[in-house]
């Protein structure tokens, strides 16, 4: 097992009018795989909804059994519903299997090919043809890079504009060249993928003519992020909490008045209080020697947790929390862009200021909030570890 991490995000676009998606990503995470299946239904709307999640669920199933793809091929055949009209059981897939974060492969029928982009600019990566239960399967295999990018979609994307302001709409060449163009290290899966989606739903008009999905799969460096919030409910616990957290590797977050307080006197520092307000809605931060970022607690983390909500939607505040220098973009960042591993240290003491302490410790307003937060970073991928005092 080596140190990297296949960071994963995808987005879709519902056909003008539908209620339902036609397209859909299925992920498996288990022990030294990841498995990413976007399957595409014949047609919009409720039977394509059908058709491409019976698709998606039973090949990353079967794949994740280590079952062969001639299985899943000849399941998908013998299972899908046959369209009355059209007289075919028909859905499109792609099946990226990521394998000990060292090789991939990909596996795909009839949706366009997978995009992928090492060191920033397009690979093109090698492809063997080979015919199963009638169908043409197009495979690959290879050993993964640093940095490596893969992006799948369904042919919404490349159909984008036809008719509104592209003759042939958006071609995989146009969005190789469009991606090429934007992309750096900083960027993730999502972020990747919303930029995509985006230019997608621009050259539609915001009327996308086709379901349109696309998700992106990152190759990135483990890297640990470690958050405390609130000091432990026993006094005499401080010392072990304050080891236990400067003890881990990585990036270290303090949040909390009375927390950077005992920080600053574990390390035999001061605290500097900032005055610079960088978003009237979020507290200012402040500074401690040895701690990467110091920020206010409840209200702070109750922001962060807003962003990620949204970051798991269509991460449309994306461009709020990349750029500005407040103590909760500060902590998006941290958490959403570099962070993979992630392990939060929580106080269980009771702070008057903001809870009701007739009410049971996990009812808390700040326990709730890293609760949510825990659960928005674990769909993101993220290892989450919780750890209370």
């Amino acid at each position: 097992m080596n140190d990297l991490f296949a960071d994963v995000g995808y987005l879709s676009l519902n056909k003008q009018g539908e209620q339902l998606c036609g397209d859909m990503v299925e992920v498996v995470r288990q022990d030294k795989e990841l498995i990413v299946v976007l399957a595409d239904g014949l047609g919009s709307g409720v039977k394509a909804n059908i058709l491409a999640t019976l698709t998606s669920k039973i090949i990353s199933t079967m794949i994740a059994e280590k079952m062969s793809v001639d299985d899943c091929v000849a399941t998908i055949a013998a299972t899908l519903p046959v369209c009355q009209r059209r007289g075919v059981a028909y859905s499109t897939f792609t099946i990226m299997r990521f394998i000990d974060n060292q090789e991939v492969e990909i596996i795909q029928f009839d949706n366009p090919m997978v995009i992928l982009l090492r060191n920033g600019v397009h690979f093109d990566y090698p492809v063997q043809k080979r015919i199963i239960e009638g169908k043409t399967i197009c495979e690959s295999r290879l050993k993964l890079e640093l940095d490596d990018v893969f992006i799948t979609m369904s042919d919404g994307a490349i159909y984008a504009g036809v008719g509104e302001v592209l003759n042939y709409g958006w071609q995989r060449e146009n969005i190789i060249t469009f991606i090429e163009g934007r992309y750096t290290k900083k960027l993730t899966a999502k972020t990747i993928t919303s930029l995509i989606s985006d230019e997608c739903n621009r050259l539609y008009a915001y009327r996308p003519g086709d379901d349109t999905t696309i998700a992106t799969v990152q190759i990135r460096k483990r890297k640990m992020c470690n958050l405390m919030i609130g000091p432990p409910a026993n006094k005499a616990d401080d010392e072990e909490m304050l080891s236990a957290f400067f003890g881990r590797e990585g990036k270290h977050i303090v949040c909390g008045g009375t927390t950077s307080t005992i920080a600053a006197r574990y390390l035999g520092k001061e605290v500097e209080t900032e005055i610079d307000y960088f978003d009237p809605k979020v507290p200012p931060t402040a500074k401690i020697d040895g701690v990467d970022l110091v920020t206010e607690g409840v209200i702070t983390v109750s922001h962060v947790l807003e962003y990620a909500k949204n970051y798991l939607d269509d991460n449309s505040m994306f461009e709020k929390w990349s750029i500005k220098k407040d103590g909760a973009s500060c902590i998006a960042r941290l958490l959403f862009q570099e962070a993979t591993d992630i392990n939060f240290f929580v106080g269980k003491a009771i702070n008057s200021a903001h809870q009701n302490p007739d009410l049971p410790i996990t009812f808390s307003i700040k326990l709730r909030l890293i609760e949510e937060l825990t659960e928005c970073l674990k769909q993101m991928g993220k290892t989450v570890t919780l750890t209370y005092y």
